[in-house]
């Protein structure tokens, strides 16, 4: 868990005006006081105790940095003085707290942030900042410190009355998974952006298990073990995050969990009940047998472990009391073993318990034959009474007390999958049962239990019946006839009184389509099939349950589909999706999409943990954006060396771009020697970029820092260094004595290569709105670090995706002038109604761009699939070249994707692994335009292709025919002469026949290694290449992993994969990391330092 700073309070005086909070402080407060001081008066008198902090006039830096408390602040300091904002960064780095704390110079006029992102804004001269952009950039329950010559004034921002929360896995205590929030609506902008980048694993027990969110926060329970290895051990994690600008507050360890091998979709369903939230206290269950546990929302610290609710398994909260179930494993030690190997044995022997959540008293508890076999996530609380269900019926009984109210005959079906369970809601006075049909001899059977199948097979969703009953005597009402969703419980979700449930299993099927009277069960509203308005696309629906707002139903057919309530129009946004087993979370105005291990749609898909917001009235949207008419330097900037000479070599430098050249084939054009030494190493600190050579320099980005760095090629003697305005995620590309660079700020670069000084700088952006990305502030359209340079133009991509925020920018630059030459818009919506066209869904297929460092063939320029011609227009994408689904960038070896060189990527469930076996593809990929050089899995199955999981796991999760386990070489083979499109036909045909899915490439030689690849070069005849040992044969895999067991290097001949050198290092390289330049080998290291090695004398 994070540290937490001492909290300080201080007296004030308050007056409300139009509807904030108006407080004044006193003048002695702040008078001369130290920045230390002054930081923690203001941090205290806010009660801010973590988020995003903005500081506008941040002057020399001291406050600014003084203002990050503790590691659950983000800071951002601005001021209009670019001599002060040099003197701030110069003070911040030296703390250490660069990244963490930035800095950035602004034109006086407008914050430039995404509405409702800023937790704490200081501003120290009151008239600098509007009243108007105050509260736009402010968050719900945001707080303005104003400096009014010695005191400060505060104003808070209040929370909106038509945002709700969503404090229990079904939204609240009754289960009606439904949320009072008119602001909710199509995503159109993201707010932030966090890890995990991608689920662990699309086979197996989801990443993100539970989720809930209450006042200025956001909480959930997570997997942070390696998305690589899905083998190794889970790191499961509570997880604390602002609502409202994704800023990390704190975490604390979880477990032991279920285990993580589990098969996918197949439950339990209770994981998604042990975590609930009220306004003051975090309700959770730190481990399978842990009691229940109250936590400090705000600082995540104990407050209270409830002793007397040991087992627990799932809970509710209402009105100050829990109610949990509670329950006995039969074996601790099989338990133990069963997890290692997947599903842990459901528990027996359950128990209800009301207890009081102050004290920690038991008021009452209910442990016999009725609760012995309690149906999971059935527990149910709404007006004073409780509500739950058996094998054999519904038992309401009063929530107070514990004493029986009634029973009512409901017998379930008791051979079951173990993700299926009845629904049951509680609204109104009417409490509803949806469940699958019950066979004539349930009742009887229901007697010794249920019998829960553990299963990953999909679509078993048998015709079910809903019953109503009368919430204070148990009399039936009414019945319907309703279904499960796919892998997931029936819908059950009463909107304004009327019931929404439906018929969404399979793609062919209408959806949610009629509309019952809460009390009656008459059908009052129906609204045409979901295929009128938008086509479904994937076969099925996806593998968790549908939500709603008071305006929309959040469906996940195939993405997120919002069905308004009232007109019945659907409205499609297949781009992003939900985590399997639990889905999205629509709350605070916003849809919170957890992260996906989904490869459907991957080439227009939103990756990582979104929290997405609508799309703003065109009126707000208007005054959001500044008035750039007439001032031609607002995206155009020129600096101290514009005009002045620029020295350029005579030649191109030896690799003066990211892969060394445009294609980014990773290949020198010049040998290396074989028997190598280190030759200097210099310590930057991490984590660092890929490196490039040219002109007698070496260039490395520090990535968090956002700072390019200089050093002699030579000695790795440091030349200069160059702070941007956010991020640089990749090295710079040097041309004529030019550098040039992309910034997460949205900018594009342009440096004198011999002293660092600005030439000139693009946006590349359509304006100044930052967000919040993985913990740093970034443009909601970054640029990545490395510049395509191709036939004297310079290309550059800004955005996040083209469905988002108005879509991406393709820019083509003057490299000397920084000139716009032109400007792409890449927009995938409906031109005319702003949404996702209804016809460009193909089945798994849906066309988009997203972003990635740009490359060519001298001919094309390519991001991802995407192709365009010299001028910037998009062109057929058929035309092979080198390129990653996932982007070049993207480290975190994720199962589904890989390397490739061809067109497209096959996608959906099973088409990704027929371009894997029948093309060369491979974790990271060489070529010198002849033959590919590769490191990358012997085989693709459907069902994972997870290296070194265990035989046993496959043999019991995986069909027969899928029982392969996979591992790594190395690999060499001609260039792929059969087209993406081919490969699916011939992998489709084999399926077809009968044919195993062999390799459509022969392999030149393949080569087993002692090493994971994560850096490789081509020299001429020499590959070289270096990474940790490998990982599954060290004593702690998670620390090879990470570089914490040093590397290896290795030299291979070409010719046959035969070793001609190995050498020991002392940290691996960073993720694609190495660069060959007269004769020296360079790496960038894990852990922070820039290495040379030359040939020995």
């Amino acid at each position: 868990m994070l540290a937490r700073s001492p909290v300080f309070r201080w007296p004030v005086a308050a007056l409300a005006a139009f509807g904030f909070i108006v407080l004044v402080l006193p003048v002695t407060i702040l008078k001369a006081a130290a920045p230390l001081e002054a930081a923690q008066a203001i941090l205290a008198e806010s009660g801010i105790r973590g988020g995003l902090v903005v500081h506008v006039g941040c002057g020399d830096g001291k406050l600014t940095a003084a203002l990050r408390a503790d590691e659950g602040f983000l800071v951002h300091g601005l001021d209009r003085d670019e001599a002060a904002v040099a003197r701030a960064r110069r003070h911040i780095r030296s703390l250490g707290l660069y990244g963490s704390v930035a800095v950035e110079q602004f034109d006086g006029n407008r914050l430039p942030y995404t509405d409702n992102l800023v937790n704490l804004l200081v501003i120290e001269d009151p008239d600098a900042v509007s009243a108007e952009q105050r509260d736009r950039v402010l968050a719900p329950e945001g707080v303005a410190m104003v400096r009014r010559g010695d005191a400060w004034e505060k104003t808070v921002k209040p929370r909106p009355a038509d945002i709700g929360r969503w404090t229990h896995y079904m939204h609240g205590p009754d289960n009606n998974a439904v949320v009072e929030d008119t602001v909710v609506g199509p995503p159109y902008h993201l707010q932030w952006v966090a890890d995990p980048v991608w689920a662990r694993s699309h086979e197996h027990l989801a990443t993100i298990t539970a989720m809930v969110t209450c006042g200025r926060r956001v909480f959930f329970i997570v997997d942070e073990g390696p998305t690589a290895l899905a083998a190794l051990d889970p790191d499961w994690q509570l997880v604390a995050r602002d609502a409202f600008s994704g800023v990390l507050l704190w975490k604390r360890p979880v477990g032991p969990w279920e285990g993580h091998l589990r098969g996918f979709r197949s439950g339990p369903t209770e994981l998604t009940r042990r975590l609930v939230v009220a306004e003051d206290r975090l309700f959770v269950t730190l481990g399978y047998g842990e009691p229940v546990t109250a936590i400090d929302p705000a600082t995540g610290e104990t407050l209270h472990v409830y002793e007397s609710t040991a087992g627990a398994l799932e809970m509710l909260h209402a009105d100050g009391v829990l109610y949990v179930v509670t329950g006995e494993l039969e074996n601790e030690a099989e338990a133990d073993t069963a997890r290692r190997r997947g599903a842990v044995p459901p528990p027996r022997n359950r128990r209800v318990l009301a207890v009081k959540a102050d004290s920690g008293r038991v008021l009452w508890e209910k442990s016999d034959a009725d609760t012995a076999e309690l149906m999971p996530v059935t527990l149910t609380v709404a007006d004073g009474a409780a509500y739950f269900q058996n094998p054999l019926a519904i038992v309401s009984l009063d929530a107070a007390t514990g004493e029986p109210r009634w029973q009512a005959e409901r017998p379930v079906s008791v051979q079951r999958p173990a993700w299926s369970t009845p629904t049951l809601v509680a609204h109104d006075g009417v409490v509803i049962s949806a469940d699958r049909q019950a066979a004539p001899t349930a009742r009887e059977a229901g007697r010794d239990g249920i019998d829960w199948i553990v299963s990953s097979r999909g679509g078993q969703a048998p015709e079910g019946e809903m019953v109503a009953f009368a919430a204070d005597t148990g009399q039936r009402l009414w019945s319907a006839a309703c279904r499960e969703v796919y892998n997931a419980p029936v819908d059950v979700l009463v909107v304004d009184g009327l019931v929404w449930s439906g018929y969404l299993v399979f793609a062919k099927e209408p959806g949610i389509t009629a509309a019952r009277d809460l009390h009656t069960g008459e059908i009052v509203r129906q609204r045409p099939p979901d295929q009128e308005f938008f086509r479904v696309g994937f076969s099925h629906h996806r593998c968790y349950r549908n939500k709603a707002t008071s305006r929309y139903l959040v469906l996940g057919r195939s993405g997120v589909e919002l069905i308004d309530v009232q007109t019945g129009e659907g409205l499609a946004d297949h781009w992003v999706r939900g985590t399997c087993q639990y889905g999205v979370m629509p709350a605070n105005g916003m849809i919170y999409a957890p992260s996906h291990s989904c490869a459907c749609y991957i080439e227009a898909k939103l990756n990582g943990f979104n929290a997405l917001a609508p799309r703003r009235s065109p009126a707000a949207d208007q005054a959001s954006q500044p008035d750039e008419s007439g001032r031609p330097d607002a995206r155009h900037q020129r600096g101290p060396a514009f005009g002045q000479p620029v020295v350029a070599a005579p030649q191109p430098g030896p690799w003066p771009t990211y892969r060394g050249d445009a294609a980014r084939s990773g290949t020198a054009a010049m040998p290396v020697a074989t028997r190598l030494r280190p030759d200097w190493q210099t310590e930057l600190g991490g984590p660092l970029s890929a490196v490039v050579v040219a002109e007698g320099k070496l260039l490395v980005a520090q990535i968090d820092l956002h700072t390019i760095h200089a050093l002699d090629a030579a000695s790795g003697e440091p030349q200069w260094r160059f702070t941007a305005g956010g991020r640089v995620d990749s090295p710079p590309t040097v041309h004529d004595g030019r550098v040039l660079f992309g910034s997460a700020d949205g900018w594009v670069y342009c440096l004198r290569a011999d002293d660092g000084q600005l030439i000139w700088r693009f946006r590349a952006a359509p304006e100044e709105r930052r967000i919040v990305a993985y913990d740093q502030l970034e443009s909601a359209w970054p640029v990545h670090g490395s510049v395509l340079v191709q036939g004297g133009v310079a290309y550059a991509a800004a955005g996040r995706s083209s469905y988002i925020d108005g879509g991406m920018r393709l820019v083509r630059l003057d490299p000397a002038t920084g000139e716009l030459l032109s400007e792409t818009v890449l927009d995938d919506r409906d031109p005319q109604t702003g949404r996702q066209p209804k016809e460009i869904i193909r089945g798994v297929y849906m066309p988009g761009h997203l972003p990635d460092v740009l490359s060519s063939d001298g001919e094309s320029v390519f991001m991802r699939h995407s192709r365009f011609d010299l001028e910037g227009t998009e062109i057929d994408q058929r035309v092979p070249h080198l390129f990653s689904p996932a982007g070049f960038l993207d480290d975190t070896w994720w199962h589904r994707t890989y390397w490739m060189y061809g067109t497209e990527m096959g996608v959906g469930w099973g088409n990704w692994t027929n371009i894997g076996n029948r093309l060369p593809v491979g974790r990271l990929l060489v070529h010198d335009g002849d033959t590919m050089f590769g490191f990358g899995r012997t085989v693709y199955a459907r069902h994972g292709s997870h290296v070194g999981l265990p035989q046993a796991i496959l043999e019991e999760t995986w069909p027969l025919e899928e029982r392969r386990p996979t591992h790594y070489r190395l690999f060499a083979a001609p260039l792929p002469s059969m087209t993406a499109e081919e490969a699916t036909a011939a992998a489709r045909k084999g399926r077809r026949t009968g044919e195993p899915p062999e390799p459509g490439t022969a392999h030149q030689w393949t080569q087993p290694l002692p090493v994971w690849v994560r850096a490789m070069v081509l020299a001429e005849r020499t590959l070289l290449l270096a990474g940790p040992p490998d990982v599954l044969e060290t004593d702690d895999p998670a620390a090879a992993w990470e570089g914490r067991r040093g590397g290896l290097l290795r030299a291979v001949d070409t010719a046959d994969g035969s070793t001609l050198a190995e050498y020991e290092l002392a940290a691996p390289p960073v993720f694609d990391g190495m660069a060959v330049a007269d004769g020296r080998l360079y790496l960038a290291t894990v852990d922070g330092r820039v290495v040379s090695w030359a040939e020995q004398p």
